[in-house]
């Protein structure tokens, strides 16, 4: 068991990763409070509290002081089931220790952890943090937006091979979605070779910016063969290309067409702005009035409410492809998933390099190597 030794009325720095795949996981040490300084690596306005919640991949720096009798105390994680009406896991704490020098041998004391399905508890921590203003490396929130989109999130359905027995709803395999596009990875290339080569076919430059059809995302109900069609979402390669330096905001919208559960979101390549969260429809009007554009949070991953939505912003000054997805690895496979293509910038230093000669090369395939698509050397 992981041991931390604690001098009384001394503070110390913890620097908390969720390294876990698939789980959202609470975290708790019994009797402290805690003060949160940064998330995913930014400053963030000090902020105290008995519990925190981090998605898979998420970060957390946190100051503990050590201002409790001497003593052991656990510190603990369980996981955190969002899923509408998936059973909650009988399960034990994964625990450490906090041992305060001169501690006895005496039981440690166990920290009253929240239920695994406590909605508001996750939800409470994610929205209450904001950004240290005027700390290091903060900027200001763009206030002009250029590229605006809304993406619809979630779990559909992909039909099931003819020759195959498949376990899912409906007697289907499970696929994700946003914008009710299942997203296909490129077998044969990279999309960043077939970007800065200009090869055709790899990928599609039409990811929607709305979804195909608007509906009530979070009490989703299949009464028309036009609902059961939006269970079954395109399977597709398709990208976002935005202009160098443009401000761009996604408002992600949960939905229930299986199930509500909440998404933790990726972006590689940039921080962004998270704006606010909510449950149930997002509506431009009402809640864009209620948006943190003074200190809102900045993160690379973020949880997107079951049943709810989150508004980030953030601007695309990093050139290249860069992939959006969920942070649970069993969603990959699954597709949600997709990629902006950030144009180059007006110099050298904001343009996308050309590729090492060591970038590690794809299986050989004569369909790209030897086809008559492209004349490049594509044999670094």
């Amino acid at each position: 068991m992981f041991n931390l030794k604690v001098v009384q009325g001394k503070t110390y720095l913890l620097r908390i990763i969720n390294a876990a795949l698939n789980t959202h996981l609470f975290f708790k040490i019994a009797n402290h409070n805690v003060t949160v300084v940064a998330v995913d690596a930014v400053y963030t306005t000090p902020y105290l509290t008995d519990v925190m919640i981090l998605t898979p991949g998420q970060t957390v720096d946190a100051l503990l002081n050590a201002d409790q009798p001497i003593g052991k105390y656990y510190m603990a994680t369980i996981p955190y089931i969002s899923a509408i009406g998936i059973p909650t896991p009988d399960t034990n704490p994964t625990r450490g220790l906090i041992v305060y020098e001169g501690a006895t041998s005496s039981s440690p004391v166990k920290p009253l952890m929240p239920t695994p399905n406590h909605i508001p508890t996750a939800h409470r921590f994610s929205s209450n943090i904001t950004s240290l203003v005027g700390g290091p490396h903060w900027t200001p929130v763009p206030r002009h937006i250029d590229e605006k989109m809304f993406i619809t999130m979630g779990l559909g359905l992909d039909p099931c091979p003819s020759d195959t027995k498949c376990i899912g709803p409906l007697g289907q395999r499970y696929a994700g979605s946003l914008n009710n596009r299942t997203f296909m990875i490129p077998e044969r290339i990279s999309m960043q070779e077939a970007y800065f080569y200009n090869i055709t076919g790899v990928y599609t430059d039409d990811f929607p910016n709305q979804p195909p059809v608007k509906f009530d995302y979070t009490r989703f109900e299949q009464r028309t063969n036009s609902d059961f069609k939006m269970m079954f979402p395109e399977r597709k390669t398709s990208v976002k290309t935005i202009r160098f330096n443009s401000t761009v905001e996604i408002v992600l919208q949960n939905t229930a067409i299986l199930t509500r559960e909440s998404h933790p979101m990726h972006l590689h390549g940039f921080n962004f702005y998270v704006l606010g969260y909510g449950f149930g429809n997002y509506d431009p009007v009402r809640d864009a009035r209620k948006l943190n554009l003074f200190n809102p949070q900045m993160r690379n991953t973020v949880g997107v409410p079951p049943g709810g939505w989150v508004v980030l912003r953030f601007i695309a000054n990093n050139p290249g492809v860069w992939l959006f997805h969920c942070h649970m690895d069993a969603h990959l496979p699954y597709g949600i998933m997709m990629a902006f293509i950030v144009q180059n910038g007006p110099t050298p230093e904001t343009s996308l390099p050309s590729p090492p000669s060591n970038l590690p090369q794809c299986t050989r395939d004569p369909r790209i190597y030897d086809s008559p698509m492209t004349n490049v050397d594509l044999s670094y």
